[in-house]
């Protein structure tokens, strides 16, 4: 595996991009606050969480139209667009941390190896609620670790991590490649790490990789949730099996 990345001075020489697109964003973010949207947004998260209170419709398309801008400009390179989405992400706000992961997502024909570095460093250092953690998760790392899929191994350490938000981003990373079939033993090996977390978002976590898992190896991961049913949490039961036939969410449910 290559060195982890120091970013703790993150790419300082590539700021050649537009020194006002940060602000400008910033400045657009603030003008298109809805305050419908405002008064619901913490109603969501049991954390307290930095929202402006727009729209998501509103925030993907000031994220699509920078990047449109970046692109023509030719400053959408990664390491310009890592070094901007540190600058956004430095705010707090979850409608720049959307249009970070976003912008990070659609330069993933760039990734390297390296990349793994900076997306667990904005985990442990910007996520802080469950809407960032899958943002990021569930697209950028998972694309990651469908590209290299040796850094799997690097999730299974996460689930041992103080950090709750680590431990889930293990389980939500591979939701998108379960759904595709993708590294069911993994996902078992996972679950079993996470099978009894504390965590209510955790346990929602992986029992959420464990039914997008089901769509393709049902019977797999009903033999899975049987085998492990009287410790595995109420709540992670619940999302295993949602998309089991009646008959089979029945016998999993049964005491």
């Amino acid at each position: 595996m290559p060195e982890k990345q120091d970013i703790s001075k993150p790419l300082i020489k590539y700021k050649t991009v537009q020194t006002d697109v940060v602000s400008r964003v910033r400045k657009d973010l603030a003008g298109s606050v809805d305050e419908k949207t405002k008064n619901s947004c913490c109603r969501f998260f049991k954390e307290e969480v930095k929202c402006y209170g727009v729209k998501s419709s509103a925030v993907g398309k000031i994220a699509k139209d920078y990047l449109k801008e970046l692109n023509n400009a030719g400053q959408a390179d990664k390491k310009n667009i890592f070094f901007l989405c540190e600058e956004l992400l430095q705010s707090d706000y979850c409608e720049e941390a959307y249009i970070a992961f976003e912008w990070a997502y659609q330069v993933r024909a760039e990734y390297t190896e390296a990349d793994f570095s900076v997306f667990e460093h904005w985990v442990e250092k910007y996520v802080n609620n469950w809407a960032k953690c899958d943002t990021l998760c569930n697209h950028t790392v998972g694309f990651f670790i469908e590209k290299f899929p040796p850094y799997i191994e690097n999730l299974k350490l996460w689930t041992q991590s103080d950090n709750r938000w680590l431990r889930r981003a293990s389980a939500v990373t591979l939701v998108l490649p379960a759904r595709k079939g993708l590294f069911l033993p993994d996902i078992f090996e996972i679950s079993d790490l996470l099978l009894t977390d504390k965590d209510d978002l955790v346990r929602k976590g992986y029992g959420w990789m464990l039914k997008e898992a089901s769509k393709s190896h049902l019977q797999e991961v009903f033999d899975y949730v049987m085998k492990n049913k009287k410790e595995m949490p109420r709540t992670s039961l619940r999302y295993a099996i949602e998309k089991f036939p009646e008959d089979l969410r029945a016998k999993a449910m049964e005491k």
